[in-house]
């Protein structure tokens, strides 16, 4: 009660009732990349519905559960949400000190492949069966760790101000950790992933200011080193048949050109606007192999149409545009190498896989991001957009 005999009564403030900090102006709600999150939540909703829809009727792989692919898929995209979550409740900045282990585990995961642990899965031998209708792909962890590794390197010397760029040794430093993981997977051999893994590199490279000539030797060497796979024999006789057949599509249609023949039909077929959900004739036919994989957008093509199939590489335009726009925003070097490896990861991966599903580019047996069916695929970028987020909800360090 006030001198006056009135009773005081605390006047409301907005900034501190829990409505008012939710959406405060520094909160996590404001400052979070929401046209990110709802462009790979709806990319996942859409792939949801594709992987249902190309298993669905495949009994010897469903064991007769029509469900089999769609509760599994469901609980890959819901493990890797947790994921994400937990990048960006880390932090990028603070997972600078957890580096040096998260390498070493991504090493000890594709060194584990080459042991008896490893698996042969439709001719890849890059595989951890774990029971249960799952298995990891370890090297879609590797993903991530070169990324995060390379950037800690790069820009340690720049984010403290003892230079404006990357010097020779550092670069030198920063490749050699790139290239042990790169050189492992290339015994397996999984050359998809180690195509993606190039593209990062390259990227990593051009956001980290690096002199244009390691940029330029680099695709050099990746010339010469593609040269020199091809005439040591170390790639398997899939993959040399896989670049045969996209070089000549009519080598063998029924045959080594037997995917592509038939996800081309599939999109064809589909026009404008698409048969309609759940009724294409080549995905209810089962004409298409591993089309809840790495063939999944001939399911896009062939049901949902143009319209379907542009929607999702709309979709994947706007997450490349989100994080080219995070990198440049970004208030160190770390953070900027960090979004534009994603943005290179995620550029070349969607690229590749679309356009091997439309004869464009060699299969290479790599997944859609969000799209595809698979585990390790799905929780490596939602770590991905984990760090994104991370990097977007920034602060100066002196804050």
């Amino acid at each position: 009660m006030s001198a006056s005999g009135y009773v005081s009564i605390p006047r409301y403030s907005p900034e501190k009732s829990t409505l008012g900090k939710i959406f405060a102006r520094d909160s996590v709600v404001r400052r979070m990349d929401w046209v990110l999150l709802f462009a790979a939540l709806l990319l996942t909703g859409i792939g949801t519905l594709l992987v249902y829809s190309a298993t669905r009727n495949r009994t010897n792989l469903t064991h007769g559960d029509q469900y089999y692919f769609l509760v599994r898929h469901l609980m890959n995209a819901g493990i890797g949400s947790a994921l994400g979550i937990g990048a960006v409740v880390i932090g990028h900045r603070r997972m600078r000190d957890v580096v040096p282990f998260y390498y070493g585990l991504a090493i000890l995961g594709i060194l584990a492949v080459l042991s008896p642990l490893g698996s042969t899965v439709n001719g890849a031998h890059s595989w951890i069966v774990l029971g249960g209708g799952f298995s990891l792909q370890p090297s879609e962890f590797v993903k991530v760790a070169i990324i995060v590794g390379m950037a800690v390197v790069l820009s340690a010397r720049v984010d403290a101000g003892d230079r404006e760029t990357p010097d020779h040794r550092t670069v030198l430093q920063a490749l050699g950790l790139a290239l042990l993981p790169i050189a492992i997977i290339m015994l397996m051999p999984d050359l998809g992933s180690v195509m993606v893994l190039g593209a990062i590199v390259l990227g990593v490279l051009l956001a980290s200011g690096a002199s244009n000539r390691w940029v330029f030797g680099l695709i050099g060497s990746g010339v010469l080193g593609a040269i020199a796979v091809w005439q040591l024999g170390i790639l398997d006789k899939y993959q040399i048949d896989r670049f045969a057949a996209f070089a000549n599509p009519a080598l063998d249609p029924s045959g080594v050109g037997y995917n592509t023949s038939q996800a081309r039909i599939a999109i064809g077929s589909g026009g404008l606007l698409g048969k309609g959900l759940f009724h294409g004739g080549q995905t209810t036919g089962q004409f298409v192999p591993e089309q809840q994989t790495d063939f999944v957008f001939s399911v896009a093509g062939e049901e949902l149409g143009f319209v379907g199939a542009a929607l999702i590489i709309l979709l994947v335009g706007v997450i490349l545009w989100r994080a080219c726009a995070i990198a440049r925003g970004a208030t160190d070097l770390y953070g900027t190498i960090v979004a534009a490896g994603i943005v290179a990861w995620f550029a070349f991966q969607s690229f590749e896989n679309i356009g091997m599903t439309l004869g464009i580019m060699p299969v290479a047996g790599i997944p859609l991001p969000f799209v595809s069916y698979g585990g390790s695929s799905m929780f490596a970028n939602c770590i991905a957009i984990g760090l994104l987020q991370s990097v977007k909800m920034q602060r100066p360090l002196s804050a």
